[in-house]
């Protein structure tokens, strides 16, 4: 079975003998998203101009397994200048999106099959750098949603988790006096101590 967002003409292209893969990169940062793919030339569409980065974007950690598992990827850009360093220190933020789409070139090497088919989502981790004087690396790396299922949940139904949420709400106005609410069923027993 395909996967959803899958093209005719991409399936086509996917079962030919000869395929002109490419990756796309949507990262978002504070400021503005950063939009990069493995080729040597600006590189447009989907409305937005992709830079390409060629052999100094390495991606690893990729990969499509049967399990479910919360796998990371990781992008690393080297031979960054150590002016862009700064800007990689203040704008970069964790738990902002991040997109990585597969797409395909016809047999010009230049013409987009529509449509690249996204093939990785997440949320961007701390990044690593590494500044060598002149030229510095930095490893970004790209957190899977489903990490989220090991971190521990730490909210209560308490009327202030509430306000939190829903200013103004008085649905868990009471949870508090249900602590020393006392009920009884039936008929109601004569005396405090009676069973």
């Amino acid at each position: 079975m395909p996967r959803p967002g899958v093209t005719p003409a991409f399936a086509t292209a996917m079962a030919a003998k000869v395929i002109r893969p490419f990756l796309l990169f949507d990262l978002q940062f504070k400021s503005e998203g950063l939009y990069l793919w493995t080729g040597l030339y600006p590189l447009s569409w989907d409305g937005k101009t992709w830079e390409g980065s060629g052999k100094l974007l390495t991606v690893s950690g990729m990969s499509e397994d049967s399990e479910v598992n919360a796998k990371n990827v990781t992008l690393t850009l080297s031979g960054v200048p150590s002016t862009v360093l700064g800007y990689a220190l203040t704008d970069i933020q964790r738990g902002l999106p991040a997109q990585v789409f597969l797409g395909l070139f016809d047999t010009d090497g230049k013409t987009i099959i529509a449509n690249p088919v996204l093939a990785y989502a997440g949320r961007i981790d701390q990044p690593t750098l590494s500044d060598g004087g002149e030229t510095c690396t930095i490893s970004l790396n790209l957190e899977n949603p489903l990490v989220d299922m090991n971190r521990p949940v730490d909210r209560r139904y308490t009327d202030a988790d509430q306000q939190m949420d829903h200013p103004g709400d008085l649905g868990c106005g009471f949870v508090n006096s249900i602590q020393n609410f006392v009920s009884y069923f039936g008929q109601i027993p004569s005396s405090v101590n009676s069973n």
